[in-house]
């Protein structure tokens, strides 16, 4: 559900949250203020406005915990720009992999996808009624051939000596007697286009070529990193040849839609989509950086794999600190986006981090391990919990899967002990879990239909009884 920023109040905004993620109460109240303070300074007149920045934060905890979920569900709420990257895919300057540019490039692509989508929802009425009317032209064809057939060339010597052919008596005598009439089944045809009797009619629509040239073309500029320049190649030569049309027999509500967002395309200003992508990017912007203690410099004397580690955190701290970044949409400031970085910090802490980049990433909060109260909640009471998931899915089969409260609490249980015992996934374990316990059943779901199947405690000892005694063999299943 999406709510204004003045709305959402920090405790509205914590209270959000707990629908999705069970406990992380600190990590909640910290994402929560930081969104919060958005709002405050959007409302803020002055020179004070340009001197408040985000307060940038880092989550510290083990993977399955809740990190990306906090960020992701955040800007869900508000349709903020939103984009996840991950540390190690960054390298420094001079090495083999992205450039840090890219994530604001991402970020701009984010906003500009938000925006045209919001722009398409408020035109599509018209838009719609713009494609019926294309439609009926298919379905109802106006008899108007002599246009079509005219010799360019002839018409071309007509102009130029001042001669115009005369409109045929007959083709007048025509238009008179069956203008009525073409009305008349153009008015019935649209009766029936608007019950959908005609669905699943097949008509023949021109479109238009998506790539207005061959795909080989590609491959040329494939090593040249366009992505990483901001350089929209199908753009550029879209600019430079015109698009090729062919035409296409489809069935009416498929030709409906390429229709209608064809005429949407032609409605929406993309100079406003633009403008105003831009803005969204710059004043609510989130950016996610997981793994970011796998930047940290390991203290490796022999080089290898560590040697660019501080180059990639040099090179983000630009970007974290406030600059000016070139899309292919034109220049856009990073000063007000909110980043928010994340790590387990297992073989590091966060004070390894350049002392630069520390700086800009004031706000530390600490998530916890996850205990099994914990998975039985995220089982049964979050918006979107495993359990209904689950019981949807096989529900499509037919068959009832019911689990029982001891049920619950034995995988939860489990669940916990997996992690401690081995390596600590939060969790992410519940899937693995729940996925072996539930193999049988999905496997002969379509052979089950109709019967209902209780998921007990002694369901669950059954099931994994010989993976959780056997460590080794766990260690590969789950």
């Amino acid at each position: 559900m999406l709510y204004s920023e003045e709305e959402l109040t920090p405790r509205k905004i914590v209270e959000e949250l707990d629908k999705y993620i069970i406990g992380q109460q600190d990590a909640k109240k910290s994402v929560a203020v930081a969104l919060r303070n958005r709002y405050r300074r959007r409302i803020l007149q002055g020179k004070i406005k340009d001197e408040i920045t985000p307060k940038n934060i880092i989550m510290i905890g083990p993977t399955g915990v809740g990190k990306t979920e906090i960020a992701r569900r955040l800007a869900k709420m508000v349709n903020s720009p939103f984009v996840k990257v991950e540390a190690t895919k960054f390298t420094e300057v001079g090495y083999v992999g992205r450039d840090v540019d890219s994530i604001i490039r991402d970020l701009v692509e984010s906003s500009v996808r938000i925006v045209k989508e919001e722009k398409t929802k408020a035109i599509e009425k018209k838009a719609s009624e713009i494609a019926e009317e294309r439609l009926l032209d298919l379905l109802v064809p106006s008899g108007k051939t002599s246009k079509s057939t005219a010799n360019p060339f002839d018409m071309l010597f007509q102009a130029a000596s001042g001669v115009r052919p005369e409109k045929p008596p007959a083709e007048e005598g025509q238009n008179d007697l069956f203008r009525g009439s073409r009305e008349e089944e153009r008015r019935l045809m649209r009766e029936r286009l608007q019950k959908g009797e005609l669905e699943n009619m097949i008509v023949e629509v021109e479109i238009e070529d998506r790539l207005p040239f061959n795909a080989p073309m590609m491959d040329l500029f494939s090593g040249l990193g366009a992505d990483e320049i901001g350089v929209n190649i199908q753009d550029f030569f879209g600019n430079i040849l015109p698009r090729k049309k062919r035409k296409k027999k489809l069935p009416l509500k498929q030709a409906r839609k390429i229709l209608i967002q064809e005429e949407s395309e032609k409605l929406i200003n993309m100079d406003e989509v633009v403008s105003e992508a831009i803005e969204k990017a710059e004043q609510s912007g989130i950016v996610f950086i997981d793994e970011i203690d796998k930047i940290v410099g390991g203290g490796n004397p022999k080089g290898g794999p560590d040697v660019s580690r501080e180059g990639v955190q040099r090179d983000i701290l630009p970007i974290v600190e406030g600059s000016t970044v070139m899309t292919k949409y034109g220049p856009v400031k990073t000063d007000y986006i909110l980043f928010i970085a994340a790590g387990a910090f297992h073989f590091s802490k966060p004070s390894d981090l350049i002392p630069e980049l520390q700086g800009r990433f004031p706000i530390r909060v600490e998530l916890q391990n996850l205990s099994s109260e914990d998975f039985s909640k995220i089982l049964t009471e979050t918006e979107n919990a495993l359990l209904k998931q689950y019981t949807a899915l096989l529900a499509t089969e037919g068959v009832n899967i019911e689990f029982s409260e001891e049920g619950i609490e034995e995988i939860a249980n489990i669940s916990s002990l997996l992690n401690e015992e081995m390596e600590n996934i939060g969790a992410r374990r519940l899937h693995t879990v729940l996925e072996k316990i539930l193999e049988e059943v999905s496997f002969y779901a379509p052979e089950l239909k109709g019967q209902k199947i209780v998921i007990t405690r002694e369901y669950v000892k059954n099931k994994l009884k010989e993976i959780v005694k056997n460590k080794d063999l766990s260690r590969y299943i789950l």
